[in-house]
C-alpha cells in the first residue's frame, strides 16, 4: 500500500474551442472548477494562449501534475479528436516540462457534466459557458479516485 502523494493537480478538458480546467485540493480528493479557455488554434511558432495559460495557472497552483481528457470512443478506439488532443498534449507537454502530463480516458465526461449541470437547472447559454469545466472536474476527479483506489 503506497501513499498518494500530496500537491495540487490540474484537469483538462481540450475541446475544439474551449479548454475546460479544474484543479485539485492538495489532498487530491475534491476536484473544483477552476476557468474556461479559449482555443487558440495558431499555428505559429509562438505558444498558443491556452497553452500559455495553462503553464502560467501549473505555476499559480503549484501543480504537480496535470491531467488531460483523452476521448476514446465507444468502441475503445482513437478517433479524430484522440488524435487532437494527443497533438494538443504534445505541445503542452513540452511547454511545462518537467510538470508530468497525464492522460485518462475521459469517455463520456462532456456527457455527464451536461446532464449534472442540467439536474442543477444551468441550460442553455449558461451551461455552454462553464460545461468544459465541469467536464474538466469530471475528468480530474474520476482520474483521483482511481489513483486513491491503487493505493489503498
Amino acid at each position: 500500500m503506497s501513499e498518494f502523494p500530496r500537491g495540487v493537480r490540474l484537469g483538462v478538458d481540450v475541446g475544439q474551442v474551449r479548454v475546460g480546467v479544474a484543479r485539485s485540493d492538495p489532498s487530491g480528493f475534491l476536484a473544483t472548477p477552476l476557468v474556461t479557455l479559449a482555443r487558440d488554434l495558431g499555428t505559429g511558432a509562438d505558444l498558443p494562449t491556452d497553452i500559455t495559460e495553462l503553464v502560467r495557472l501549473a505555476a499559480e497552483h503549484e501543480a504537480v501534475e496535470v491531467v488531460v481528457g483523452l476521448p476514446i470512443n465507444l468502441a475503445g478506439r482513437h478517433g479524430p479528436a484522440a488524435a487532437n488532443v494527443m497533438a494538443y498534449v504534445e505541445r503542452l507537454t513540452s511547454a511545462i516540462s518537467p510538470i508530468p502530463v497525464r492522460l485518462t480516458d475521459e469517455r463520456m465526461s462532456t456527457v455527464v457534466a451536461s446532464r449534472r449541470l442540467s439536474e442543477r437547472g444551468v441550460r442553455g447559454r449558461r451551461q455552454r459557458a462553464v460545461v468544459d469545466q465541469a467536464a474538466a472536474v469530471e475528468i480530474l476527479q474520476s482520474w483521483l479516485d482511481a489513483q486513491r483506489r491503487r493505493t489503498t
